[in-house]
């Protein structure tokens, strides 16, 4: 699980990336959680919190520029 901290030091290009990188992989797991194929449950928690994170500063980052 990455800390907000982790993604501060990311231009908004790199967090995009990442963002998109993140919900292949919450595809991936939720298909794995329906097939009962899911190796470790937490990393679809963990999954969810980054997308959380990155979408949070993407927008304060939108407010601070003000468009």
């Amino acid at each position: 699980m990455a800390k907000k901290t982790d993604f501060n030091g990311q231009s908004d290009d790199q967090l995009s990336e990442q963002l998109g990188n993140l919900k292949r992989e919450q595809f991936n797991l939720r298909f794995q959680a329906a097939t009962n194929q899911l190796e470790k449950p937490s990393r679809v928690r963990e999954v969810r919190k980054d997308i959380a994170r990155i979408k949070t500063l993407q927008s304060q980052r939108t407010a601070a520029t003000g468009k």
